[in-house]
């Protein structure tokens, strides 16, 4: 067996790629701040097939039941004042730029965060095969 055919190392071999085109999506967001008529971009995000075990059985959804009026809501139907929110629109300035840089340097750092992670748990994996082979 090929190391190139290890799973979880070939999915942090894409995952690695992935973040890399990222970041050159996000530097021409950033670069091009400035130009009339530009729209950022960003990738799609990263989907790894489940696993067969989860897929096939199902997951299923829990549902808290509230007995008395004192507990508690679960995640989901609470309280209206801790839901989440999205980001509705974009500002478009004047000369139809929508590139924020607030939000693309959010992305960049939380991009660099996932790519250190994901170099992180590459090199733990290759040298706990390393131990496994016995060679230290």
């Amino acid at each position: 067996m090929a190391i190139t055919d290890i799973p979880i190392l070939s999915m942090l071999r894409m995952r690695l790629d992935w973040s890399q085109a990222r970041q050159k999506v996000l530097a021409e967001n950033v670069a091009n701040s400035d130009t009339p008529q530009y729209q950022a971009r960003d990738l799609v995000p990263l989907k790894f097939e489940e696993p067969a075990e989860l897929s096939a059985g199902g997951v299923s959804n829990v549902i808290l039941a509230r007995t008395e009026s004192g507990h508690l809501g679960g995640f989901g139907g609470g309280d209206p004042n801790f839901r989440t929110q999205g980001k509705t629109g974009y500002e478009v300035r004047p000369a139809g730029n929508a590139v924020s840089l607030e939000d693309e340097m959010m992305k960049v750092a939380a991009n660099q965060i996932d790519y250190q992670a994901a170099t992180a748990i590459y090199t733990r994996s290759l040298k706990l095969l390393k131990t496994a082979l016995g060679k230290s």
